[in-house]
């Protein structure tokens, strides 16, 4: 269906960017756009909203869906009892995205020498609208001139990785995880003042100057960073020294869920949250932003640009792994994973996730994800809305894990229920401002006219997993579950 002029009438608007929370009102669509409502409309195609939520479609600045290590976890990840792969294939991932009203998306790992492959994929997924955040800091060239404290190279070096990439931002995966790993050296377990192999350069300087690097050559998205220590316990004092690290410069902190661990290396039974220190601090000092990568119970593939973190999982549970691309300045590690409800550790992430969208106080500086698919495939993004939308919901849920992890953990007193305002914004709106994206997550005059119809039910995982209708770029592409064009978008490269 091509796109021309139309206008949804009488629709109940939530964008949180213009202060519509709700209110009932056209919007007019030509070329693409939102525009002005015109003078003169009696030629405008007419589509009837009344009685539907209108938002903007969905923004995931923080996905797994291309090139090599989603490759290898196709071919890796458990058959699906029912409904969609853990991995979906380009094609079907599109379409998936799509039917839940999700027009963007980004892949956040990718090693620069894998960024063309990337890219003839991503080429492939229908409707999406994506783009690539490139895994510079592993380069050798980067890290020398990091570790020289040469600004002028280090930032020329990452505009060259950003305009042969064609990326969209710069991702530190591990700072200099990668390196302690090649040395025969546990890269997932060090702390951010341990210096590099052979090397002068600590990943506290790394992350530092990396900052300020992607800062001045202006890149629209900040440094995305995940820091050292994923998944370990007690790694929580890691993501505060991140935090502090990089206080007065531009950054986000990808799957923060996986970082914010009490407990000790031997003691399972300290195993927690320490989610409450962590927000404390965050809610204080405004220049950083999060997405949570949040934990969903069932099974799944972990992928990670940060080998040595998939080697520790590996090891712990027992299950077979890929180490890939070892052929590039980085790497990755690929396994499947089956979190459940009974055990003590998956209990706490499921927990200790919910406990930072709960705790947070502005929900502007932070984006809904799964840190798809590693704590869960995106497909389950509804129920994760439901479970933030819906306290008794919540609590039932709450009820079923392990029993430890229900006395102890902060999320049997929070009563706090996202309004259908609050779940557009981490899931449009913040994202979308988080990664640069001007004419996304809103629908002001001059927006994209990438714009999803939901059905108003009191079920929230109903409501969001089936839009009556989802348009990208005036087009309409979904349509109760189903694909009806598709069309791929385009590529977002920066600059």
């Amino acid at each position: 269906m091509t796109s021309d002029r139309f206008v949804l009438v009488g629709g109940t608007i939530h964008d949180p960017t213009h202060g519509r929370d709700g209110t009932v009102g056209d919007l007019w669509v030509d070329a693409g756009r939102i525009v002005a409502a015109p003078a003169d409309g009696a030629r405008w195609r007419r589509i009837d909203a009344a009685g539907l939520v209108v938002m903007p479609g969905g923004v995931d600045l923080h996905s797994h869906v291309a090139g090599p290590k989603v490759a290898a976890g196709r071919r890796i990840a458990p058959a699906p009892a029912h409904g969609p792969a853990a991995v979906p294939t380009i094609h079907a991932t599109g379409a998936l995205y799509a039917a839940l009203g999700y027009t963007t998306v980004f892949d956040a790992a990718i090693a620069t020498g894998a960024a063309a492959l990337a890219h003839r994929e991503l080429a492939e997924m229908p409707v999406l609208d994506r783009g690539i955040y490139l895994l510079a800091a592993d380069d050798t060239a980067v890290l020398t001139a990091v570790e020289r404290d040469d600004a002028a190279a280090t930032e020329r070096l990452l505009r060259e990785a950003i305009a042969t990439g064609g990326g969209w931002g710069v991702k530190v995966a591990n700072p200099g995880g990668p390196v302690f790993w090649k040395h025969g050296r546990r890269g997932d377990h060090h702390d951010l003042d341990t210096t590099l192999p052979g090397s002068t350069l600590s990943p506290r300087r790394l992350l530092e100057r990396l900052a300020r690097a992607v800062q001045t050559i202006g890149l629209p998205h900040p440094l995305h960073v995940h820091t050292a220590n994923l998944g370990l316990p007690g790694n929580w004092r890691t993501l505060l020294e991140t935090m502090r690290t990089l206080d007065g410069l531009p950054a986000h902190l990808a799957h923060v869920q996986f970082h914010s661990y009490s407990g000790g290396d031997l003691d399972e039974g300290s195993f927690g949250s320490a989610v409450a220190a962590l927000v404390e601090w965050f809610d204080t000092h405004p220049g950083i932003t999060l997405d949570v990568g949040q934990v969903l119970f069932g099974a799944t593939v972990a992928m990670t640009g940060d080998s040595a973190a998939a080697e520790h999982l590996a090891h712990a549970t027992g299950m077979p792994w890929m180490s890939h691309d070892q052929h590039l300045s980085g790497g990755c590690g690929v396994l499947p994973i089956r979190y459940k409800e009974t055990s003590l550790v998956h209990a706490w992430q499921w927990a200790i996730g919910l406990e930072w969208f709960l705790t947070v106080r502005d929900p502007w500086r932070l984006a809904l994800s799964t840190d798809h698919p590693n704590g869960a495939s995106f497909t389950a993004y509804p129920l994760l809305m439901r479970l933030l939308g819906d306290a008794a919901f919540r609590r039932e849920a709450l009820g079923r894990i392990h029993p430890r992890v229900r006395s102890r953990s902060a999320l049997a007193g929070i009563d706090r229920e996202y309004s259908l305002q609050e779940l557009c914004i981490v899931t449009r709106a913040a994202p979308a401002r988080i990664a640069g994206l001007p004419h996304k997550g809103h629908l002001g005059v001059g927006a994209d006219a990438d714009i999803t119809l939901y059905r108003p039910q009191a079920d929230l995982e109903a409501m969001f997993a089936m839009p009556a209708k989802v348009f990208k770029a005036g087009r309409l592409v979904a349509e109760d579950g189903h694909l009806r064009d598709p069309t791929p978008g385009a590529a977002l490269v920066a600059g």
